[in-house]
C-alpha cells in the first residue's frame, strides 16, 4: 500500500502468500476485500490495513468468482461442484442467495460428486487435487478414469462448478484433477518449483496421482485417458512422450517444439527470463521440448485441437505434434476451430469440442 500523497510502500499482509484479485475497499476504508486462490478453494477475505489480519467472509468448498460492493453491502458470484454460478450477498456469517437460475436444470440431471484427493509423488512431494466420481459407479469398483490437466501453469483446479468435468463424469468417467507443482493456491515456492524446468516435476506429480488412484481401487489401470488445454495440452504431450499407460489423449492448444514459438507467441519475456535466447542456451530449449524430440516413443492415440487465431499458444504447436504422430503411424486427428482464439467462445464450437473429447477418449 502507498499513501495517496506518495511515499514508501508497505506490504499489508506479508504472510499471505496467495494470489489475490478483485480488490475493493471496505465501506469504512479500514480494510480491503479480496478473493484468494487457496488450495482448491477461492474465499472472499477482508484484509485489515492496520494489522494485516485476514478475515474470511466467504469460505468452504466453493469458489467466489467475482465480487462487487455498494452501499456497504457485498455481492458475490459463487459456485460449488454441483451448483453453477449464482448471485448472492454476504449476510452476517453466511450468504443470502439472490438468484436460482440453474435450479430447474439441476433437477433434470445427475451430477458427479467432487472430493479432495491427495497423493505423494515419487520424490516425496505432497500433491493436492480433486476427484470427480462418475454418478452411479459403486465406490468399491475400479472405473475408467481421465486425468484432466489444468492450464496456466499458475492456476488451480478448485471446488467451483465445471461443466466439462460434469459432462465427462456423465459419460461414465471418473475425472482426476491434479494441482501439480507450478500451480497456484499453495504459495510461491510451490509455484516456482518448475521455473525453467517445464514438463519435469509436473509429470512426476501427475503420474504419482494416477498411481495413487489405481492403488486405491478408484481407477482401472487398463482404462486410463488424459487431456488438457493450454499448459494442460503441453503437459498432455509430455505425458504421452513419457509413458504408454494412457489409452487415449486430448491435447488442446498446446505446443512442444518451443523454439518454433519464440517470437511468435505472447511469451518472449518469459522465455528470455527462464531459458535465455535459444541460440545462447539450446540445451535448455531442447530439454523442455522433449515431447517433440521423443515423438517416436508416443503410442497413445491423440486428438489435437486449437483455435485458428490463437496467438497465446499458436495452432502450429498442435499441427507439429499431429504431423509427428501421423508420420509415426499413431492414430491421431487435428481439429482447428475457425475464428477462435485461445479459448473456444462460439457456443456451437464449444459443444462440438466437448462431444469430440468424449468420443475420442471413449474409442
Amino acid at each position: 500500500m502507498i499513501a495517496a500523497a506518495g511515499g514508501a510502500s508497505r506490504v499489508v499482509a506479508p504472510a499471505l502468500d496467495r494470489a489475490q484479485f478483485g480488490l475493493a475497499w471496505t465501506a469504512d476504508g479500514a480494510g480491503v476485500l479480496a478473493v484468494l486462490e487457496d488450495d482448491r478453494r477461492q474465499p472472499l477475505v477482508r484484509l485489515d490495513l492496520a494489522t494485516g489480519a485476514v478475515t474470511r467472509l466467504v469460505d468452504g468448498d466453493r469458489v467466489v468468482e467475482g465480487m462487487h460492493t455498494a452501499a456497504g453491502r457485498i455481492a458475490v458470484l459463487v459456485s460449488d461442484a454441483v451448483t453453477p454460478t449464482e448471485l448472492a450477498v454476504v449476510a452476517g456469517d453466511g450468504l443470502q442467495r439472490l438468484t436460482h437460475e440453474n435450479d430447474a436444470w439441476r433437477a433434470t440431471v445427475r451430477l458427479g460428486a467432487l472430493e479432495p484427493f491427495t497423493s505423494r509423488s515419487s520424490d516425496g512431494t505432497e500433491v493436492h487435487g480433486l476427484l470427480m466420481r462418475a454418478p452411479g459407479v459403486p465406490a468399491d469398483r475400479p472405473n475408467r478414469m481421465v486425468l484432466w490437466i489444468h492450464g496456466g501453469p499458475v492456476a488451480q483446479n478448485d471446488f467451483g462448478f465445471w461443466l466439462e468435468a460434469q459432462a465427462l463424469a456423465a459419460a461414465g468417467w471418473h475425472v482426476l484433477q491434479v494441482n501439480y507443482r507450478g500451480s497456484s493456491g499453495r504459495g510461491e515456492p510451490y509455484q516456482r518449483a518448475i521455473y525453467a524446468d517445464w514438463c519435469g516435476k509436473e509429470v512426476v506429480d501427475l503420474l504419482g496421482a494416477v498411481d495413487a488412484a489405481v492403488q486405491r481401487g478408484i481407477a482401472d489401470s487398463a482404462r486410463l485417458a488424459v487431456g488438457g488445454w493450454s499448459y494442460g495440452g503441453i503437459l498432455t504431450d509430455c505425458l504421452i512422450a513419457t509413458t504408454t499407460r494412457f489409452k487415449a489423449a486430448v491435447s488442446g492448444a498446446g505446443s512442444s517444439l518451443f523454439t518454433s514459438m519464440y517470437g511468435v507467441d505472447q511469451y518472449p519475456a518469459q522465455y528470455d527470463a527462464e531459458l535465455g535466447p535459444p541460440w545462447k542456451n539450446p540445451k535448455a530449449w531442447e530439454k523442455v521440448s522433449y515431447a517433440f524430440y521423443r515423438a517416436e516413443r508416443i503410442r497413445t492415440p491423440t486428438l489435437f485441437m486449437g483455435g485458428a487465431l490463437d496467438f497465446n499458444v499458436p495452432i502450429a504447436g498442435s499441427e507439429q505434434m499431429y504431423l509427428a504422430l501421423r508420420n509415426n503411424g499413431v492414430p491421431t486427428q487435428l481439429v482447428v476451430y475457425p475464428g477462435q482464439h485461445h479459448g473456444i467462445s462460439r457456443p456451437s464450437f464449444a459443444v462440438d469440442r466437448l462431444e469430440r473429447w468424449i468420443a475420442w477418449i471413449g474409442r
